[in-house]
């Protein structure tokens, strides 16, 4: 699922809240991209399009320090991931995610809306450590969980680095999307393939045969 505003589209497609944090890293999303939570309007925007307060919340006390404790967070989760693939120890972020993890997440309520319908409200303001609890404890879940910890995987796709939960039949996803990088792959492919096709009259110049086109899922 991809949503956002603005300038920034996210998408919330790894399986675990975590995750999606560490995919807005520099090195975490589509290749090209740069840093996505680059100040406070970026960290609001983010925390309410993933859901973890609701729409309209206001964050009055959100400024720069909330930007500073995302990164730390959002790095020390990303070691501790690469660290579960083989990757280098993450020495000291499991102690800085449990730290976090032992602060108090917003409360959640039911209120009525102006027509009536019962929706989702904090019990207070949120601050940045309940917020920043919200996404470690989810860290702590997916570590502590032999299962989710077992699918945990990464993107295959040419300089994509995102993280993601497989839970496809047999385990045998490779891409972060198919859509995405699964159809970006795919493409490549099908150009590698006929990139050497020639004709009665020597190799086929591009877009003789009409404009290039994404190949579907399935076709190979």
């Amino acid at each position: 699922m991809a949503v956002g505003r603005g300038a920034r589209m996210w998408r919330f497609d790894a399986g675990r809240i975590c995750l999606d944090l560490v995919a807005t890293e520099r090195a975490g999303g589509v290749p090209g991209t740069g840093e996505q939570l680059d100040g406070p309007g970026h960290v609001a925007q983010w925390l309410t399009d993933a859901r973890l307060v609701p729409p309209g919340t206001e964050l009055d006390a959100l400024d720069d320090t909330w930007v500073v404790r995302f990164h730390e967070l959002r790095s020390a989760i990303s070691r501790l991931m690469a660290a579960q693939l083989g990757g280098p120890p993450a020495d000291g972020a499991l102690e800085q995610v449990n730290s976090l993890a032992s602060g108090a997440p917003p409360g959640p309520r039911a209120v009525r809306a102006a027509d009536g319908d019962l929706v989702r409200a904090l019990s207070a303001a949120p601050d940045c450590a309940g917020l920043l609890a919200v996404v470690a404890r989810d860290a702590v879940d997916l570590l502590t969980d032999p299962v989710a910890r077992s699918a945990l995987r990464r993107c295959q796709g040419e300089d994509c680095h995102r993280l993601y939960l497989d839970t496809s039949r047999g385990g045998r996803r490779r891409w972060c999307s198919g859509e995405v990088c699964g159809n970006r792959e795919r493409v490549a492919r099908h150009r590698r393939r006929t990139s050497g096709t020639t004709g009665a009259y020597g190799p086929a110049a591009p877009g003789a045969f009409g404009p290039e086109k994404e190949i579907p899922p399935g076709v190979e």
